[in-house]
């Protein structure tokens, strides 16, 4: 605060201070009438105070007062002042029927020095996530974002569960309201972990809070697990609903993180839907995210309609021929659908900010839980020995009919004295001392009570009393097992419909470049060096996103790889331009280049999978001269054939042979390559595009997010070649092929997914609607592009089994028909019992008999025919290797092959084994020129 101090020196700096010091001085040597005079001058004017003093107290003030009064709730009860005044109001309003809101705001002012604005706010807060107000009337849609009605329009009670578990006046804490009128709790009984399930978040002064909500009967769980010494686990359950991924939630304190996702499905094939939204967010926010990210072209969509009532529904409308697996991925990157919040557990306890975990503020709550219970026990226990103890005094005071001894007393003290010396003789048995209120209080009995006094009755109600005490005493002595009974009962009587909203998955990370729409076009200039968006009188190269990378190579065997701009230079001479995919092993660039000026020529293929930005590589060793014969690019390791011609010199013989980049072996960026000749080139011409020389992609599918993956996560589905395609079949009987790409999403029905075999038949038992009857039938996809279904129309129809075995097997358990033995169980040959048919066709009725169950069984052995094995190059990684790669020469006039090419032995080539993967020649579709790949031819 010295500081502060400084800050409010006057604008005249030393010179004034001195003066100010000298003036003081001179003051001091006034007389003392001089003195008495001014002493009386100040005293007539108000006190001078020094505006630093006024800041230094004031702002502490103010910032302890918004911390404690009026953001961070407190630990003890969950409540934040303006909630606690308002649940005050409300039991004091309590007469079990509705009030005008308006009218508790106005009650709750009595208690909270503000405005009715911020209490109508807080308690529509309260109201809306429907845990202890009992609404009536507009109060506003979180889904949707709709405020509530005026106060004066709704109405509110509090609910049951409001009633037990928040109010005990007998063990409540009472203090002086803001002005004195009023008595207000100091906090609330809270007989439950109320923060945790409703969540907290404030803005104070250089403070603030972030607490998640969380499930109701799972916070019952872990505190029952607390009070039996077991561990638990708290995650965020939002009402909203939506996917969320906890694996870095720390608890609920800071540094922590919870990603929160849309549930995005697919309706149609161009169609999207939205059914549960992200916690705080709405259904009018969320749309205008997605909107605002179609205009920037992230993603492309038609329309969007928001059809949500009591469930969100927010439909997409996309445009022909875009992906919605791509789509879905694109919302999560692009949007408001996919969020991340960063809890931040800051609470009050004893009158200052505490940072603990949610686990430890359960634990505080279980325990604060516990001694409520037991003050309320004891309190319980102390009135019922006070009744048993009046009802024991009262019976003998009858039964023996001491009233009779106060006849004759003429005074007040006599009448005690009378009624206490007759009460003596049967005091041995009493709890307590009898003490002069309990005597004035049987002097009260009425004559009435004592004519009519039933001493059976009063005998009853004193087992009762004793009962009671008895179980009140037992409580009090197993607590823990007495809390722990409460819990339960709070689970079983307010759980139902309080089910886990939110479901908890892992998230696979998105990366933005594989989904985003390409929304521009992509040109470059070869000869200047020049690459961009906005060279549009220069050639087109293709469509790109802003945020891509691009990398382009040189005719001097220079590389760059850099961020999408409107123009960048990379290098005169550029021979290849694309975009780049960060980490891609499978496109493969083949190069034949001379190594400086007058160098050998050489021969190498490569992969780039780290780079930095703007930064010049040399594909070669980067000798000065280095010239680049040919290049190509390759997205899926393609390996041509080209043909080499030499310049007539000297006793050259051979002027022209063919090489095969399949006998190349794939090498990092910085090797040298194999040696194609030292003799001078004169030019290299393409003359054969050749297929893929990769290995086959092993995919495995991980049931945790229900995504496909390289990295060997979850259940493996096969190697797959250009043109495989997997297999899916969900529980409503769809059936249909797709291309594995990563950006696939699966429904949570899926039965089958594997692999497809388009010569392998399909069986599936189903049960048909309409005939009520089960029907077999066995197919083959005809249109792997097409979905179909493979049940009937009838809204009963059902897949019972489905098979994707060469030879299945089912065994089929019947019904026992009224006075008829069992039938025995039928082991069925699938393929004995119906031929293939078409995918539409009915099929063969199963049995006529009433059946039991349907069971798959092992299916018969089959021996798959044999295929021609296929020769695979494994890609090699992208490191710097310095290394040559080799520096044999291939098919120059030195070499003794007759054909003009040399095969090269490759360490890395494999043979494919695999008995579901049969290899298939790509069709010409396939091996068509896309554009990807540039080859450039120089004399």
């Amino acid at each position: 605060m010295d500081e502060n101090d400084e800050l409010n020196v006057p604008a005249g700096g030393d010179d004034e201070a001195e003066n100010q010091n000298q003036s003081s001085d001179d003051s001091n040597d006034n007389s003392p009438e001089e003195e008495q005079e001014h002493n009386q001058d100040v005293g007539s004017n108000d006190a001078l105070t020094r505006v630093t003093g006024m800041y230094k107290d004031w702002f502490l003030d103010y910032a302890s007062y918004v911390i404690l009064e009026r953001a961070v709730p407190a630990i003890e009860d969950g409540f934040k002042p303006v909630q606690r005044r308002i649940m005050h109001s409300l039991k004091d309003l309590d007469d079990g029927r509705y009030n005008k809101v308006a009218n508790v705001v106005g009650h709750t002012m009595q208690y909270h020095p503000h405005g009715d604005a911020s209490i109508a706010d807080a308690m529509v807060q309260i109201g809306q996530k429907d845990l202890l107000i009992d609404t009536q009337g507009n109060w506003g849609n979180i889904l949707t974002g709709d405020g509530a009605a005026a106060p004066r329009y709704i109405e509110a009670r509090l609910s049951k569960f409001a009633l037990e578990v928040v109010f005990s006046p007998k063990i409540t804490e009472w203090q002086l309201s803001y002005d004195g009128r009023k008595k207000e709790p100091v906090n609330l009984p809270v007989k439950f972990p109320l923060l945790l399930a409703q969540g907290a978040e404030g803005i104070a002064v250089g403070l603030s809070t972030k607490i998640m909500p969380h499930n109701f009967n799972e916070l019952i769980d872990a505190s029952i697990k607390h009070l039996q010494g077991k561990r638990f686990k708290l995650f965020p359950d939002f009402p909203t609903a939506g996917v969320i991924d906890v694996s870095n939630y720390n608890d609920g304190m800071r540094g922590g993180k919870v990603r929160v996702r849309a549930k995005i499905a697919q309706h149609t094939k161009s169609t999207l839907v939205i059914s549960e939204i992200p916690y705080g967010t709405n259904t009018t926010t969320l749309k205008e995210s997605i909107l605002k990210a179609n205009d920037k072209g992230k993603i492309k969509i038609k329309k969007i309609d928001d059809n949500t009532a009591a469930e969100v529904e927010l439909m997409i409308h996309l445009p022909n021929n875009i992906s919605p697996d791509k789509t879905i991925d694109a919302l999560y990157a692009f949007t408001a659908c996919e969020t991340s919040i960063s809890p931040l557990s800051c609470i009050i306890e004893d009158n200052k900010p505490l940072f603990i975990g949610v686990s430890e503020m359960l634990r505080r709550s279980t325990d604060a839980t516990v001694d409520l219970l037991k003050q309320e026990l004891e309190i319980q226990l102390s009135e019922l020995e006070e009744q048993w103890h009046f009802a024991s005094l009262e019976r003998i005071f009858i039964e023996n009919r001491i009233y009779r001894d106060i006849e004759e007393e003429e005074t007040w003290e006599g009448v005690i004295a009378a009624i206490d010396k007759g009460l003596k003789p049967f005091t041995k048995n009493l709890r307590r001392a009898v003490t002069e209120e309990d005597i004035v209080r049987l002097t009260e009995i009425r004559i009435k009570r004592i004519s009519k006094f039933d001493l059976d009755k009063a005998q009853q109600n004193l087992d009762n009393l004793e009962k009671k005490i008895a179980e009140v005493k037992h409580h009090l002595a197993h607590l823990v097992e007495y809390a722990i009974d409460y819990f339960q009962n709070l689970k079983d009587t307010y759980g139902e419909g309080r089910e886990r909203k939110s479901e908890i998955r892992i998230f696979e990370d998105i990366e933005a470049t594989k989904v985003v729409i390409r929304n521009t076009k992509l040109y470059v200039n070869r000869e200047e060096g020049f690459v961009g968006t906005s060279l549009k009188r220069d050639e087109y190269v293709t469509d790109c996103s802003d945020i891509d990378d691009i990398i382009a190579f040189t005719k001097t065997g220079k590389m760059m790889v850099f961020k999408v701009d409107s123009k960048i230079f990379v290098g005169k001479g550029i021979i290849y331009v694309a975009v780049f995919k960060k980490k891609d092993k499978r496109t493969v660039y083949n190069i034949i280049y001379r190594n400086g000026k007058g160098g050998a020529t050489y021969i190498k293929r490569f992969n780039v999978v780290s780079i930095t930005r703007e930064k010049l590589y040399n594909v070669g060793k980067g000798k000065p001269g280095t010239q680049v014969y040919y290049f190509s690019g390759n997205p899926n390791g393609e390996a041509e054939i080209v043909t080499v011609h030499l310049r007539r010199s000297g006793k050259i013989k051979k002027l022209k042979w063919d090489i095969d980049f399949a006998d190349i072996s794939i090498k990092g960026r910085g090797a040298r390559g194999n040696l194609v000749t030292k003799n001078p080139v004169k030019r290299i011409e393409l003359k054969e595009k050749g297929l893929s020389t990769l290995k086959p992609r092993k995919l495995w599918f991980d049931e945790t997010v229900h995504r496909l993956n390289n990295d060997e996560r979850g259940e493996f589905m096969g190697e797959f070649r250009s043109g495989d395609r997997l297999l899916i079949v969900n529980q409503d009987g769809l059936v249909k092929t797709v291309i594995p790409e990563i950006t696939l999403h699966f429904d949570e029905n899926i039965i089958i997914l594997e692999k497809w075999i388009p010569e392998k038949p399909l069986s599936a038992i189903y049960w048909d609607g309409e005939k009520e009857l089960f029907y077999v039938k066995r197919f083959l996809i005809e249109n792997p592009d097409k979905e179909e279904n493979i049940l009937t129309d009838h809204p009963k129809s059902y897949l019972e089994r489905f098979f994707t075995d060469y030879r299945p097997r089912a065994e089929i358990v019947f019904a026992k028909k009224r006075g008829q033995e069992r039938k025995e169980n039928w082991v069925l040959d699938l393929e004995e019992f119906i031929a293939v048919k078409g995918i539409t066709a009915r099929g063969n009725q199963l049995t006529k008999d009433k059946v039991l169950e349907i069971s798959g069984l092992s299916p018969l052995p089959y021996e798959p025919p044999e295929h021609s094995n296929t020769e695979d190059v494994e890609g090699g990684d992208d490191d710097n290797n310095e290394k040559d790669a080799g520096n044999e020469p291939l098919g120059d006039e030195e070499s003794s092959s007759g054909n003009g090419s040399k095969k090269s032995d490759n360490p890395s080539s494999k043979t494919d084994s695999s008995e579901n993967a049969t290899p298939r020649k790509p069709s010409p579709k396939e091996n068509k020129d896309n554009g990807d790949d540039q080859p450039t031819l120089f004399d």
